[in-house]
């Protein structure tokens, strides 16, 4: 059997390709899930999908991965900016985390500067579209495949 990293995403990323195509691109989330899938195979892992709108449910998801995957990588769509609970659930996986958004949140409004999900991440990755899922893989087969460490969860959030 394949090592399963799990990809979470967050709220009305069900609704990709019919959003705000100017900001998240035409891609929908199928495309999106179908083209990590594709990637993982190459790269010999598997992944597993999963998009709510629910908050709790994504801990829920976190803490299900704990000692079954191997990896994660999250979208927490605006999550990212208000859930401590992300935070907190992200803090007990011990593989590699990366966030990934497909906006630049940078160059969008103040409020979404801010992520606490990048405080337990160990890369964000933000602005390439759909491509950051695939750079996301890329990053935590390496990881995986030369020794993957956990960094320090003492974490200042300012």
């Amino acid at each position: 059997m394949s090592t399963v990293i799990t990809i979470l995403n967050g709220p009305n990323l069900n609704f990709l390709g019919k959003r705000e195509p100017e900001v998240y691109g035409t891609e929908t989330l199928e495309y999106i899930e179908k083209s990590c899938q594709d990637y993982a195979k190459k790269l010999e892992f598997m992944v597993q999908c999963h998009q709510t709108n629910c908050e709790g449910q994504l801990v829920e998801w976190i803490q299900e991965a704990i000692g079954m995957s191997a990896g994660l990588i999250i979208n927490p769509a605006a999550y990212g900016h208000t859930s401590i609970a992300i935070f907190d659930a992200l803090k007990m996986f011990s593989g590699p985390i990366v966030e990934v958004h497909l906006s630049n949140i940078h160059r969008r409004e103040a409020f979404r500067h801010h992520s606490y999900v990048s405080a337990s991440a160990d890369a964000v990755i933000v602005g390439c579209g759909h491509e950051g899922y695939l750079f996301a893989l890329e990053y935590i087969a390496k990881q995986l495949r030369y020794g993957y460490k956990k960094r320090s969860n003492q974490t200042l959030l300012t």
